[in-house]
């Protein structure tokens, strides 16, 4: 028996008097609504990169239905694509301790035996291989990301958009199965409010089904009882006459609180702790089934999925569980205080002390602003920036001109405040920036009134983003701008000197820096 115990796959291996029903339930719950939010502002960032455009933006190109959703990606409000990426990876980070409390709450049943008991119990146990695997790989592979860290083989956005899809077809089909237990688990709270209290009241919850005593404050402690009883049973062999004691013990009490629906009192625990010393499960579970066929039923009534959270000899308890989920939460509240500043930007940046854009900016003045890649890194050097070097070519439906910097400077300028908003959750505050309208150098090369869409190509040699292509609508925003300036002082290297995309509401790495060429056209 006790050998048993040590087993994983044993249910008195797990002895946590915090797990059961309403615990997972809680957490379920919670996952339900964020992971919810969490896929959605997923999909829209991944609409915001206009990858129905062209193959330059397209990082999924076998996506096929997956890509129902897309549409022409918006420029208004500006700080659209800021807000939407803000909360996707604020709200996952934040959601961490949620995930990992909810799979401490049901690891039990990962080492369920036998793996599979029938072909719905095998598709059931293959729904959670998924969605216990995806969930794990999508929050890592944000983490990571978010973190600059990522480390997985192969491009982090076919990894996880498909990863995103296989986790939330597995969470609709695990969520339509247990929502409407999870809920009537919260509302039946009720029935047992001493299981939230401080930690040396509490109990194991009642197995889902059961319900206490009627006027008995021994309710939870009943199932202990029996649990443990059950736990006896599935031992072995009866002998002596300690064995004898505890099944006329086990029987006698059960018998007496049979009638009731759910076992109760001293004379059952005792009867079952008897039991259990003397190795005689299997004959005391038939006495005491004998006698208390309803009270069994009452146990197992809850099938398994809801009384297997319930150990049947919990070890004594060294937090409420009321204690447990404000340690969740407390856990939840500091990774969101240290995370959402870089989403934020200005002062609140500064609380941002787990993010790698949290902190203060980096140096001074106008163009003390965050970034993510340095011109250094990118392969530009000072050569290819030098006024005498660099020509922005500008391709469209009447042939190609050849602009220099200081031809682009005598084109009419405006200026636009706009945020840079990237992938990663971070983003700035409005920046103003003064540049040459792209739907103007559209009307340079035969587009007027009515420009197109454009491609835009980089002196960066290599890398995912290196080319990008903008639609019309963003091409014809009057906020749209080939940036010359920023903050009132020509850009630094860093920021896309000699000249840079800005255009609202748009992914950062849209916004192209070190800008090469534009071919204007139908894409």
């Amino acid at each position: 028996m006790r050998d048993r115990l040590r087993l994983p796959s044993s249910p008195g291996f797990w002895r946590s008097p915090l797990r059961g029903p309403w615990f997972t339930s809680v957490l379920g719950l919670v996952l339900l609504a964020g992971i919810t939010v969490l896929f959605v502002t997923g999909l829209v960032s991944y609409a915001a990169y206009n990858p129905g455009l062209s193959p330059v933006n397209d990082k999924t190109p076998d996506k096929g239905l997956l890509g129902f959703y897309l549409f022409a990606w918006p420029t208004g409000p500006v700080w659209l694509y800021r807000f939407t990426q803000g909360v996707h990876v604020t709200l996952g980070i934040t959601l961490i301790p949620v995930l990992l409390a909810k799979l401490w709450s049901v690891v039990p049943r990962l080492f369920t035996l036998p793996p599979a008991r029938s072909l719905t119990h095998a598709l059931e146990r293959l729904s959670l291989l998924l969605l216990v695997g995806g969930g794990l790989f999508e929050f890592t592979t944000g983490v990571l990301n978010v973190q600059l860290d990522y480390v997985f083989p192969g491009s982090f956005y076919p990894l996880h958009f498909y990863g995103a899809w296989v986790f939330f077809a597995a969470f609709l089909a695990h969520a339509a199965l247990k929502t409407p237990t999870a809920v009537r688990a919260v509302r039946r709270r009720s029935r047992g409010e001493g299981h939230m209290d401080g930690a040396e009241s509490t109990t194991a919850e009642p197995a889902a089904g059961a319900a206490p005593h009627p006027g008995s404050a021994q309710g939870p402690r009943a199932a202990e009882g029996t649990g443990a009883a059950d736990v006896g049973r599935s031992a072995g062999a009866a002998s002596g006459p300690g064995a004898a004691e505890g099944l006329r013990a086990a029987a006698d009490g059960a018998a007496g609180e049979g009638r009731t629906g759910a076992a109760s009192g001293p004379e059952v625990a005792k009867g079952a702790r008897a039991a259990e010393g003397a190795g005689v499960a299997q004959s005391a579970g038939a006495a005491a089934g004998a006698g208390s066929g309803r009270a069994a039923e009452g146990v197992a009534g809850a099938g398994p999925g809801q009384s297997d959270l319930v150990s049947p000899c919990p070890a004594e308890p060294t937090v409420s569980r009321r204690g447990a989920l404000a340690l969740v939460g407390g856990g939840s509240l500091l990774l969101f205080v240290t995370t959402v500043g870089q989403s934020l930007g200005g002062a609140w940046r500064r609380t941002a002390l787990l993010a790698p854009h949290g902190g203060a900016d980096p140096g001074g003045g106008p163009n003390g602003f965050q970034i993510n890649k340095t011109a250094a890194y990118a392969g530009i050097t000072p050569a290819d920036r030098h006024e005498d070097a660099w020509r922005l070519v500008v391709t469209g439906r009447t042939g190609t001109v050849r602009l220099s910097r200081a031809q682009l400077l005598a084109l009419p300028l405006h200026s636009s405040a706009l945020p840079i908003a990237c992938v990663e959750g971070w983003s700035t505050a409005d920046q103003w920036w003064r540049g040459v309208r792209l739907r103007d150098l559209a009307a340079l090369v035969g587009h007027d009134g009515d420009p197109p869409d454009v491609l835009v190509e980089s002196l960066q040699r290599h890398g995912a983003f290196r080319r990008a292509a903008l639609r019309a609508n963003q091409v014809a925003d009057p906020r749209s701008l080939l940036a010359l300036h920023v903050n009132g002082e020509e850009l630094s290297p860093d920021h896309g000197h000699p000249a840079r995309i800005i255009v609202p509401a748009a992914p950062g790495v849209l916004n192209t820096k070190w800008v090469a060429r534009l071919t204007f056209g139908d894409l």
